[in-house]
C-alpha cells in the first residue's frame, strides 16, 4: 500500500497508521521515490517517539531539496509479509 500525501500532514498520518496495530514498516519516500527513511514498527511502540525519530529527517530533507512538498509513505502489513 502506498500513501501520497503534503509533508504537512506526516504526523496526523503516521499516527493514524500505528494506531491500526497491524502495521509492521513504513518507508518514507520522497515524491520522485527516493527513500528517505525506513522505519519497522512493533507492537507497543509509543506514537510520539516514532513521530519524534521520523520528523526530522523530513525536515532536513525538504531543507536540503527546499522543495520537497509531497512524500510517499509505503505500509508493509503484517499479512503483506
Amino acid at each position: 500500500e502506498e500513501i501520497e500525501l503534503a509533508v504537512d500532514g506526516l504526523n496526523e498520518r503516521m499516527k493514524e497508521l500505528i494506531r491500526e496495530g497491524n502495521v509492521r514498516r513504513l518507508i518514507i519516500r520522497k515524491d520522485n521515490g527516493d527513500k528517505l527513511i525506513e522505519i519497522p514498527l512493533t507492537a507497543g511502540v509509543a506514537v510520539g517517539s516514532i513521530i519524534a525519530l521520523i520528523w526530522p529527517v523530513i525536515a532536513a530533507a525538504a531543507a536540503v531539496t527546499g522543495l520537497l512538498t509531497r512524500i510517499k509513505i509505503q505500509v508493509v502489513r503484517k499479512w503483506d509479509e
